[in-house]
């Protein structure tokens, strides 16, 4: 290895995640697709999202710097940058960072120089043009189906209408109607930035019950229960406990109590479960690029990985 790139690579190494033993087994990131929630969870904490294409791909010793995952290698990258999909800091035309790659069963990993990645990574201070993936193993092969769904995530991201993050349940009231069957029941959310949500349940006699979540304390803002892989559904899906805290349904009666929690598992169910496949999940904060696109300044938090 040159002497410049062995230099860059401690630089890296110091700045780089720490490793740790695990008791999980290898799997190649590319033998399954990462889901729309895996793609959320890493958009959702990095500071930056580019496509690059891998120009140098270097391995590195395990004696130096282990991989977090057995049956894995770290590799040092250098990588000509080529759309900033989502960062408030321009980025310059090559990057360098260290990443994690899963090991075949000749003990190898793909070669992946001259190829074109989704990275999603942080700046590391003082070093421009170095960065750190938010998970050891952040780098995503480029595809045209990938960058559409991602884009389109970002997008529905950066709405002044969307999502905001659903941080649990503040309480659950039904309320019975008139007739036989007749009821409505009312779930209140708590969100991240304090926004209103809430999630409407109607029964009507001799018709299923229906539901649908709004984000606005305007009625006509409603809307019917989002369709999978979407961003309001990842809000939900992704975010709901499975049980409401005990003390949040305020419900008058026990009949009524047991609608609500009936009926908070009709919504739980009509969505589905959140699915996630890669074996890294990022800790969630603030991505600074929503905030620079709402028009504030924040400085991005550390961000930390557990398997």
């Amino acid at each position: 290895m040159p002497l410049t790139s062995r230099m860059l690579v401690a630089g890296l190494l110091a700045a780089s995640w720490v490793s740790q033993p695990s008791a999980l087994h290898a799997q190649t990131l590319f033998e399954r697709s990462p889901t729309y929630a895996d793609l959320a969870d890493l958009s959702f904490s990095a500071g930056m999202i580019a496509l690059v294409r891998i120009e140098t791909q270097i391995p590195i010793d395990p004696q130096r710097a282990q991989a977090a995952l057995p049956g894995y290698t770290r590799f040092y990258v250098e990588a000509h940058a080529k759309t900033l999909l989502a960062g408030r800091k321009p980025l310059g035309r090559s990057v360098r960072y260290l990443v994690d790659l899963p090991l075949d069963w000749r003990g190898k990993a793909d070669d992946l120089e001259g190829e074109e990645v989704f990275i999603f990574a942080r700046g590391v201070d003082g070093r421009p043009g170095e960065l750190q993936l938010v998970t050891p193993t952040a780098q995503l092969r480029w595809s045209n189906a990938r960058e559409l769904q991602l884009r389109s995530l970002l997008r529905a991201a950066v709405s002044p209408d969307g999502p905001p993050r659903i941080t649990g349940v503040r309480s659950l009231l039904h309320v019975p109607g008139a007739l036989l069957g007749e009821g409505r029941t009312q779930i209140f959310l708590s969100t991240q930035d304090g926004s209103y949500a809430s999630i409407t349940v109607r029964h009507r006699p001799g018709l299923p019950p229906e539901w649908n979540i709004s984000f606005s304390e305007l009625i006509a803002d409603a809307i019917e229960p989002p369709a999978r892989d979407t961003l309001p559904w990842y809000r939900l899906a992704c975010s709901l406990p499975p049980v409401p805290p005990p003390d949040a349904n305020v419900s008058q009666s026990e009949a009524g109590r047991m609608q609500a929690l009936a009926d908070y598992r009709l919504v739980l169910d009509s969505m589905g479960s959140c699915d996630r496949k890669l074996k890294f999940r990022p800790k969630a904060v603030s991505p600074s690029f929503l905030v620079a696109a709402r028009g504030h300044e924040q400085v991005q938090s550390p961000t930390h990985w557990k398997a």
